[in-house]
């Protein structure tokens, strides 16, 4: 057996994650090997020639030495792409994850709703991927990303109310 062939195993499992509009325009895009499509042109090009052979049915597609799994719902496709030799189901869990959190967070999964809910889809894939993969539990996931949320919004009120607080201070001083 030649050992060009064998590839070091690796936990970074997902090279890319995107998503696209039913155009095969980018969404969202995070690429986790640098040396995989390092320009942007390139990325774009990518995910192109994918979203071109790819956007007719939900399924695993090989292309350019990728793994990749997609899923479409209505206006929106989302991707996951690992290398050739990368496990199915494990991407397959992740494209899962990464569906179902966003489906919980969006009232419609589709272009605007995700377009005015960007952030939250962000905090999502960074729960869920880092290159590693680090959760494929969407109710873990989006437990994580509430808690998140909250302690944000907590800090937002409470900067709000001090402000608040000394405006009334320096207007009763005055």
């Amino acid at each position: 057996m030649d050992s060009t062939s064998l590839q070091e195993p690796s936990l970074y499992t997902v090279k890319a994650v995107f998503i696209l509009d039913n155009d095969g325009n980018r969404l969202l895009s995070k690429y986790y090997d640098p040396e995989l499509y390092p320009t942007m042109k390139e990325q774009k090009n990518f995910e192109n020639n994918v979203f071109s052979k790819t956007h007719k049915a939900d399924e695993i597609a090989f292309l350019e030495g990728m793994t990749i799994i997609y899923k479409s719902s209505i206006d929106l496709f989302f991707y996951v792409v690992g290398s050739a030799q990368e496990n199915e189901l494990m991407l397959m869990s992740v494209l899962n994850c990464l569906f179902d959190s966003v489906s919980h967070i969006l009232k419609n999964v589709e272009r605007r709703c995700l377009l005015d809910n960007m952030e939250g889809v962000f905090l999502v894939v960074d729960e869920i991927i880092d290159g590693v993969i680090l959760e494929s539990d969407s109710q873990q996931v989006l437990q994580k990303v509430n808690y998140r949320h909250l302690t944000e919004k907590l800090a937002l009120t409470t900067n709000v109310l001090q402000s608040a607080k000394e405006q009334i201070k320096w207007s009763i001083l005055k």
